[in-house]
């Protein structure tokens, strides 16, 4: 089974741009959605783990959002084409996102032990379930989340937040 995705680009959110009306941040917003289904229109819905390739972009954009204060702009880059299978794509997750935990310790020497760990957590799990959401919701949008799709994106969710959880232990041990 095959969802066909027509994006047409020229009538996009972008073009309010010039509307005074709308705030940079929606406009932000309203662009970065664009860029997410523009990406996604390269994905084949038709297989049961595609989809999961705009979770592991969405939650990769929601992160990098979150990091940007601390590590600029791109802070994790997106690794389109890997295995996105739901442990591949959650094995990306937990590995990208927790290796900025060093540099978050330098860029944060006020703060020591646990109280590090944890606010490097909150800002890290703060850009997954973000990430996790608009994912959800863009697919939701696209009438494909159901199914093997909502299983394995569930599955995902679980995986990425036991890898945090493996990280988090270990960083105390």
């Amino acid at each position: 089974m095959s969802n066909s995705i027509s994006i047409n680009t020229r009538a996009t959110p972008a073009a309010a741009s010039n509307d005074t009306a709308v705030s940079a941040s929606t406009r932000a917003k309203m662009q970065l959605n664009v860029s997410i289904l523009q990406e996604s229109a390269s994905i084949s819905l038709n297989s049961e783990n595609d989809p999961l390739a705009l979770v592991y972009k969405s939650a990769i954009t929601s992160i990098n959002e979150q990091l940007q204060a601390d590590f600029g702009p791109d802070a994790i880059q997106d690794a389109m084409g890997q295995d996105n299978s739901p442990e591949g794509t959650a094995g990306r997750i937990v590995s990208l996102s927790t290796a900025f935990f060093g540099a978050f310790q330098k860029q944060h020497s006020d703060l020591e032990g646990d109280e590090a760990l944890n606010k490097f957590m909150d800002t890290i799990k703060g850009g997954i379930e973000k990430g996790f959401k608009e994912a959800r919701d863009i697919l939701q949008g696209l009438q494909v989340l159901n199914g093997d799709i909502a299983a394995n994106i569930d599955k995902t969710y679980e995986l990425v937040m036991k890898g945090l959880d493996d990280f988090v232990s270990s960083q105390r041990e």
